[in-house]
């Protein structure tokens, strides 16, 4: 398995042992499905590392630059991240050995998926050049991740024109400005001005917009003890509704096992069933009228809501310039050192490949159309044949669940008379599954 690490149109070869791994266990390991080989995650709920230096750091300052890779999650994901970290050159003396999530990074990229997070992170690290301090900028609406078991390929076009460009195979799913406030969190451009943390609220400042009526008095006939619901005094017991009848009944075929002991085990009781004639009964047991909504019902007296004459309003702390504050033509990007791959998943299986950074948005097309999208096919076909065949297993559980249940239904006593109808219902039904089977192939 090689990283491809493009820099302008010379690609450069980097073998699998010259990278160092950390904590799960790395494997140079086959797609399933076909011969491509790739980085496998192989054990599950572990933190993996794993770092390449390149051989002279790529700057991100002129033109464009692509950051691509492919990754596979053969066994889904329902906790962890497969993305990418391209680091900025670190402190003088650091050796690969020592990666981890403190290494500084300039650019974080791809999938990520935990609980509610599901997306593909875009981050970058930038230096405020007033007070030299690291700022981490995120993707907003970033772009979700597949929820396939297929190989996908992440791309990030990096523009001239200040722009960045997110691709999932090929296709365009999001477009932002790094100058923007509305595409990043927090702006690359801090605010001008900001709240005086010195500044205090006065404690005579009075910040209710509305407050209850001083003068408001509780009417005569108001009766808070009313309750919300009463009984329906117009309701009719339905004809036919069995008083007697319990809603369950002792199962008439259950017996007592052989191996029942009444003194260790205590009396032996069989088992309930529901009454089968409540199944034709409007209902059993004792009947009650049903609960309405009670019109005399206000609930608990409360004085109505007037404009607070001494309101003043939200208070806000005074702005004052923001000693942080800077202005920029376009990013100051730091340039990418090292590719580095920092996670930690619950699931195995996650496989990596064919990461690349190109100075041409054409080299990386060209490597999605020659590398990623054949086995991408091959994928596709295998998973949709796995579908189909899935498919028909699955009715015919169908078809054998329905025709146990009607045989069941048809053999209870008090619808003896009506056998022949109900297994005549369920050959009617077998057809229309049989058809809805045919019509799915």
């Amino acid at each position: 398995m090689m990283f491809i690490i493009y820099v302008g149109l010379v690609a450069l070869g980097v073998d699998i042992d010259v990278v160092f791994g950390a904590a799960g266990l790395w494997k140079h390991s086959k797609s399933e499905g076909h011969e491509d080989y790739g980085l496998l995650v192989s054990e599950k709920a572990r933190k993996y590392a794993i770092v390449k230096v390149v051989d002279e750091p790529v700057s991100l300052k002129d033109g464009t630059t692509v950051l691509q890779f492919e990754t596979r999650l053969q066994s889904g994901i329902e906790c962890g991240g497969a993305y990418i970290k391209f680091l900025r050159p670190q402190e003088a003396g650091w050796k690969p050995e020592e990666f981890d999530n403190e290494s500084p990074y300039s650019i974080m990229f791809g999938p990520d998926k935990c609980g509610k997070t599901n997306k593909v992170h875009f981050i970058f690290k930038h230096k405020n050049p007033k007070n030299g301090e690291y700022v981490e900028h995120h993707l907003k609406y970033p772009p979700s991740v597949p929820s396939d078991k297929l190989t996908h390929v992440y791309t990030a076009t990096l523009k001239r024109d200040k722009e960045v460009k997110i691709m999932i195979d090929g296709e365009e799913k999001k477009k932002a400005n790094f100058l923007a406030a509305e595409d990043f969190d927090p702006p690359l451009i801090p605010a001008k001005t900001i709240p005086d943390p010195d500044d205090k609220k006065p404690e005579d400042w009075d910040d209710k917009e509305k407050i209850p009526d001083p003068n408001a008095v509780k009417p005569d006939d108001w009766d808070e003890d009313a309750p919300m619901e009463i009984e329906d005094e117009e309701a009719v017991k339905p004809e036919g509704w069995l008083d007697d009848e319990p809603e369950e009944i002792d199962d008439p075929e259950a017996t007592k096992p052989e191996d029942w002991d009444d003194e260790e085990d205590g009396v032996w009781e069989p088992p309930k069933m529901y009454n089968p004639k409540c199944a034709i009964a409007p209902g059993c047991g004792e009947w009650k009228r049903p609960m309405k909504s009670n019109p005399a019902y206000k609930g608990k007296w409360s004085p109505p809501l007037i404009d607070n004459p001494n309101y003043k309003g939200v208070w806000k702390a005074r702005e004052i310039p923001n000693p942080n504050y800077f202005e920029l033509d376009k990013p100051d990007f730091e340039p990418i050192a090292a590719i580095g791959i920092e996670i930690w998943t619950m699931q195995e299986g996650i496989l990596f490949d064919n990461i690349l950074i190109a100075k041409n948005e054409k080299v990386a097309k060209s490597y999605r159309e020659t590398k990623w999208k054949p086995k991408f096919e091959v994928e596709k076909e295998r998973q949709q044949a796995e579908e189909e065949a899935s498919g028909l297993d699955f009715l015919a559980s169908i078809k054998r669940k329905v025709f146990n249940a009607l045989y069941q239904i048809a053999d209870i006593p008090f619808l003896s008379n009506y056998k022949p109808q109900i297994l005549v219902s369920s050959r009617n039904m077998l057809f229309l599954i049989c058809n809805i089977s045919i019509s799915l192939v």
